[in-house]
């Protein structure tokens, strides 16, 4: 009997493996192609997000801004560094993180502009 549980048990554990095996193969396709999709600005995002340890939407989020925009950006960034300054209680991690954030979102914005003026230089066809 034990034998077979052995069986069992090694059976189970190759099923378990492949499936493990496929599911890796297909996520690392599927990201692969969401890269390419993104194209070159989607590279350099990545490689920003990297850099600061933020994705743009966790940025977002701990600004609480939806869109690009440098004005609402910098306003926010004020309220919430002064409202989580340590001399008034805040937290000084809350406040690096507000800090964080402002630099991916101005990161992004630095990047969208770049590819704006590339785009503006390629001849149109």
């Amino acid at each position: 009997q034990a034998k077979y549980l052995a069986q069992i048990i090694v059976m189970g554990a190759q099923v378990v493996g492949r499936a493990f095996a496929r599911a890796l193969r297909q996520e690392f396709a599927a990201s692969r192609a969401a890269a390419d999709a993104r194209g070159r600005a989607g590279h350099q995002s990545a490689a920003a997000s990297n850099l600061s340890g933020l994705s743009l939407q966790e940025a977002q989020q701990i600004l609480n801004v939806s869109k690009l925009n440098p004005e609402e950006i910098q306003k926010k960034y004020e309220h919430l560094f002064k409202v989580n300054d340590k001399s008034v209680g805040g937290s000084f991690y809350l406040q690096s993180k507000v800090v964080r954030a402002k630099e991916r979102l101005e990161e992004e914005l630095r990047i969208q502009a770049q590819e704006d003026r590339e785009k503006e230089k390629r001849p149109q066809t």
